[in-house]
């Protein structure tokens, strides 16, 4: 079998419902137990029919074998319930641990199994609040929908809140600042309204908390200064809370200002900024 017979229909997205609902007969591969370096941890799953592909295992030679085998098992030509495989020379990949591997078919109990665990996962997931809809915040909504967090869209404005990914939670409020307080520690929010004063409260109400993991606003050197002025002088605050606002989002690395490169950076940030507080959080 030749590697074009065996990788087409890659399928990407986040719900493997829609998958198996056009792939019922398909094999679920899972990693059981890792070795030494990987490319994917204990748990990772991805799902395999005779066509298509869902999800990943790590790439490379020793997820075309993993695909190989289960396309096998698929076909009824041979295949093996259980592999385990050393990532190393004799496959062609330097990772240098081992993975092994788990073969099923997707029954609907495996179907059921799998369910649990995308709510349990789901639940799990940090929490990014995006104040605005405008391009800016549509653009950062669809950087995000891909990435393993909770999203939702806050907007003043119903229109605005089209076209966003299926995945993200919206919500329509006349005071957006007033949903900072019902947020959970270690939450990420970003701040893109389309009324600067709107941009100040939201900031302010955030800054007033030390457990959020980011606060970015959207914006330039000339707005942080009019922030900081406006936070010491009208509303109460102190300019040291300035050391945990990002502001402009997205850094200075990249010289471009297209919502999409804004979106695609301060994502980036904002998985830094997670990572670090749940570092924190652990030590």
């Amino acid at each position: 079998m030749t590697r074009r017979e065996i990788l087409p229909g890659f399928v990407s997205g986040s719900d493997f419902r829609a998958f198996l609902a056009l792939q019922p007969e398909a094999i679920l591969i899972e990693i059981s137990g890792t070795q030494g370096s990987t490319p994917r941890e204990t748990g990772t799953f991805m799902l395999v029919s005779a066509a298509s592909l869902w999800g990943t295992i790590g790439g490379g030679q020793f997820e075309f074998i993993a695909i190989g085998n289960a396309r096998e098992l698929i076909a009824g030509t041979g295949g093996r319930d259980v592999m385990d495989i050393p990532l190393g020379p004799e496959i062609g990949q330097c990772c240098g641990g081992r993975t092994q591997l788990r073969f099923r078919p997707v029954t609907d109990a495996v179907r059921d199994e799998l369910e649990r665990r995308q709510e349990s996962e789901a639940g799990r997931r940090p929490e990014v609040y995006v104040f605005g809809a405008g391009h800016v915040g549509r653009a950062l909504a669809a950087a995000l929908a891909p990435l393993p967090l909770s999203v939702t869209v806050i907007e003043t404005r119903q229109g605005e809140l089209a076209n966003l990914p299926v995945s993200t939670k919206c919500r329509l409020v006349p005071m957006p600042e007033a949903l900072v307080k019902e947020m959970s520690a270690g939450a990420a929010l970003v701040i893109l309204t389309h009324d600067h004063a709107l941009d100040f409260l939201i900031a302010r109400e955030a800054l007033v908390r030390t457990d959020l993991a980011y606060i970015g606003m959207i914006g330039s050197a000339t707005k942080r200064a009019t922030f900081a002025s406006w936070l010491s002088r009208e509303a109460g605050g102190e300019r040291s809370w300035l050391e945990r606002l990002t502001l402009p989002i997205g850094g200075s690395a990249v010289k471009d200002k297209r919502p999409e490169v804004i979106a695609a950076m301060t994502a980036a940030e904002i998985l830094t900024a997670l990572a670090a507080y749940r570092d924190r959080s652990s030590s």
